[in-house]
């Protein structure tokens, strides 16, 4: 019997221990689970014929099944659920693997691209599986501060704070760039136009800055320009993959057309971006798609585990695992929430654009 959260409410203690151990059985080697295994279980305790009796009745019940005959049993997706859900023990990552993960990403400093290429590839050798970062669109780019360095008398360079990046543009002009014009600009572009998009860039405002900036006026137009041409580089949103050769190591993806459906997910993408993207904008948590939970239809032998990326309470991107649903859970879960924890981490509490990119 289930309660109206989809958990099951009369699930007794033996009826746990002995679910849990084929599911953790199964992950380990892939194969059926059967009752005599069971009895070298010191922590069941219980003869064959027992353990085979509660083996039925969560076969009842909808958490495991029985793939052949006299077969021993593996674990549904229902039974996979209630083990994310209720059974599964938390996994501590090793001092090295912590080691491994704090080095990996302080050394990108904290340009977001950079932390989540050597995120994800962490992510897809720690777990063995396939990873994937995501970057969801933003809806709202702009620039959060401005800065101009002057070069020589005909030339500075825009700094541009973008998100938790730093942009800049060669500035050049016709007519002189003396040191205070270039104070002047900056204070210009910071109280009008930082935090508007380019669409809101209007041309009485433009007028208004060109106003404000007097004799120094002809500054006005170029910065406009190579804002925009910034701002417009920016498509907002994309998904990456790592280790998908890594699927080849399981027999769930051994069968040719399923494989090759998988990867034309992988090269297409826009259907598992699609869910990704949005789901991301939901919680802060883990999450986890066991088999046909998942939206896409081809994944329906595959579990999607994947936690947001938060910075300043705004949702940046997301990292996650896919791989089948004999997957090493508790693992999975540790690796992926520390990992995300981690970038969120070094982006909450390093000053944004650690490393500066010339678009001109």
């Amino acid at each position: 019997m289930t309660d109206e959260n989809g958990g099951y409410n009369e699930l007794s203690e033996r009826k746990k221990q002995i679910l849990k151990a084929i599911i953790d059985a199964h992950i380990e080697n892939g194969e059926p689970v059967g009752s005599k295994f069971l009895t070298q279980n010191k922590q069941i305790g219980c003869s064959s014929a027992t353990i085979r009796n509660e083996m039925a009745e969560l076969e009842a019940m909808g958490l495991l099944e029985q793939p052949h005959t006299s077969a021993g049993r593996v674990p549904s997706e229902a039974g996979y659920r209630f083990y994310v859900d209720s059974l599964l023990d938390r996994y501590n990552l090793t001092q090295n693997e912590i080691a491994e993960l704090r080095q990996n990403l302080t050394q990108k400093q904290n340009e977001l691209d950079a932390i989540m290429q050597a995120a994800v590839a962490l992510a897809s050798k720690l777990t063995n599986y396939t990873a994937l970062s995501i970057k969801p669109r933003q809806v709202r780019i702009t620039v959060q501060k401005f800065e101009i360095m002057r070069l020589d008398e005909s030339a500075a360079v825009l700094i541009m704070l973008v998100g938790s990046t730093v942009k800049t543009k060669h500035i050049r002009s016709d007519r002189p760039i003396p040191t205070d014009a270039a104070v002047a600009l900056a204070r210009v572009l910071n109280a009008k136009i930082a935090g508007i998009t380019p669409t809101e860039i209007t041309m009485p405002l433009v007028m208004e800055m060109e106003q404000m900036m007097g004799e120094y006026d002809y500054l006005v137009s170029p910065v406009i320009k190579a804002v925009c041409e910034t701002l417009s580089s920016f498509d907002g949103g994309d998904i990456k993959f790592e280790g998908i050769n890594r699927l080849l190591s399981y027999p769930e993806y051994y069968d040719t057309d399923r494989l090759r459906e998988m990867l034309t997910l992988f090269e297409k993408k826009d259907d598992l971006y699609e869910m990704l993207s949005d789901e991301a904008q939901v919680g802060d948590g883990v999450h986890v798609y066991i088999g046909r939970e998942n939206l896409v239809k081809v994944m329906d032998n595959s579990t999607l585990i994947f936690k947001p990326i938060i910075e300043h309470g705004r949702t940046v991107g997301a990292i996650g695992i896919i791989g089948p649903t004999r997957m090493d859970y508790k693992r999975v879960i540790a690796t992926v929430d520390s990992l995300t924890r981690g970038v969120a981490d070094i982006l909450n509490r390093t000053l944004p654009g650690g490393n500066s990119e010339d678009n001109e």
